[in-house]
């Protein structure tokens, strides 16, 4: 369910029944771990949660989701439902001087049998030596920590602090959810002033988020609206919401392996809705061209000269014309790149050869190709027996062009995709002129 809480810290336990006047979302938060909306798989009887309120012990635990799905919610009703005392502070305004006082209160309590549930908002935020503060008390049972987090943990927390808790992730709210929270708010307040377009268009707004479209309906209520609005009317009396994407957090990195992966696996439609996910959520219009101009290299390479020069173009005509115009010209090469023949050939090549480079050193190359401009270089033999390919009948002369302790290898193998074909055809051309010469 949503996260049905302001942003300030809440109270070591929540009133039985909230004010009068106070927020749409705070008078419908849950008042039960049943009536959490959208998070079963966790809180069900047979969800981590559900069990653990089932045994009357509580794990340390990470609740890692999208904003307003609940976490602080479920925090609240976890202590409740197992007779804990419940603290909570957030990351954003506290510091070590708070986590000493909070310790501290924490083993009086313990100590008059008391056991004590510790939220943390947003735990992410704390440094690494403050996240380490927390690992004798939980470690001796002082506090059971239940952090809540938007940022995926594995990047953000301590692995001494994650060796200790349990992650267990939240999903963002499905239609179904946000339609259930809606229904809740028309028993409180009556019905919302939306035809049925309207209404889904609301929910699809919400992105996945219960608090915002509870504050949405509120604004709503509050604007004593005659007429049910339509769609292009609701879209005029709500500001538009900006896409929730953090730009060096795991939502970039997700969106832009999305997209990559779009484009290897040809699916124009998914890579250029992938493509808009980061545009539309504000992505630097030239970091995603970089990203395309590396996957024309990486997947389509010679199988397409051209995907490179269409990103090149694309960066050109975005440098020319800007946003909004220019990003037609990034939309077009990402269709490119997914509609043409893919393959991997040069990238393997280039990893390939670059090892070898590593492992062999500083061989010299044959001397029949090393350019004698002295007289005392060409008595001791370079240059000598060089056959100017295009002086031969075939223009190719089958020279070995190898250090001398170093036999040939093969990093490029073109793929039967393409123009690939036709390169493949040529190397094998040469390949049986050059077996050839070798019999000779």
């Amino acid at each position: 369910m949503a996260d049905l809480f302001t942003n300030d810290p809440p109270p070591a336990r929540a009133p039985d029944a909230p004010r009068p006047d106070a927020p749409l979302a705070d008078r419908l938060r849950p008042q039960s771990l049943d009536e959490i909306i959208g998070q079963e798989h966790l809180t069900g009887p047979e969800g981590a949660i559900g069990r653990m309120v089932a045994a009357g012990k509580l794990s340390s635990m990470i609740l890692w989701g999208p904003p307003g799905t609940g976490k602080t919610s479920i925090a609240r009703l976890l202590a409740d439902a197992v007779d804990m005392r419940f603290v909570a502070i957030s990351a954003v305004f506290s510091g070590v001087a708070d986590l000493k006082k909070v310790f501290a209160e924490a083993e009086k309590a313990r100590e008059a049998g008391q056991r004590t549930l510790l939220f943390v908002d947003e735990i992410h935020r704390f440094n690494r030596a403050q996240q380490d503060g927390f690992l004798p008390f939980v470690e001796r049972g002082t506090v059971t920590l239940v952090g809540a987090t938007t940022e995926n943990p594995s990047f953000e927390l301590n692995a001494a602090l994650l060796s200790r808790t349990q992650v267990l992730i939240l999903h963002r709210l499905d239609a179904g959810a946000l339609e259930k929270l809606l229904e809740r708010a028309e028993e409180l307040e009556g019905p919302l002033p939306l035809t049925p377009d309207a209404r889904e268009a609301l929910i699809a707004s919400a992105d996945g988020d219960g608090r915002f479209i509870l504050n949405q309906a509120e604004t709503l209520y509050a604007a004593k609206i005659g007429e049910p609005l339509r769609p292009a009317e609701l879209g005029q009396f709500l500001q538009r919401r900006v896409a929730v994407y953090d730009k060096d957090r795991e939502g970039h990195y997700n969106l832009i392996s999305a997209l990559h992966k779009s484009i290897r696996g040809s699916d124009p439609q998914a890579a250029l809705y992938y493509l808009a996910r980061m545009l539309v959520a504000g992505e630097e219009p030239l970091y995603l061209l970089r990203r395309l101009t590396r996957a024309a290299s990486e997947d389509i390479g010679l199988a397409d000269p051209q995907a490179l020069v269409q990103c090149l173009a694309a960066k050109d005509a975005y440098d020319f014309l800007g946003s909004p115009e220019g990003e037609l010209a990034i939309a077009q090469a990402c269709l490119y790149l997914a509609t043409a023949p893919k393959s991997n050939a040069a990238y393997s090549a280039q990893k390939a050869a670059w090892r070898s480079a590593r492992e062999t050193g500083s061989l010299m190359p044959p001397a029949n190709i090393l350019n004698a401009p002295t007289k005392l270089m060409k008595q001791i033999g370079y240059g000598k027996g060089y056959t100017y390919d295009h002086a031969t009948e075939e223009g190719f002369s089958g020279d070995n062009y190898w250090p001398a302790e170093m036999e040939p290898q093969t990093y490029y193998e073109p793929v039967e995709r393409g123009f690939e074909r036709q390169v493949k055809e040529r190397l094998e051309y040469w390949n049986k002129l050059r077996a050839g010469r070798g019999d000779e």
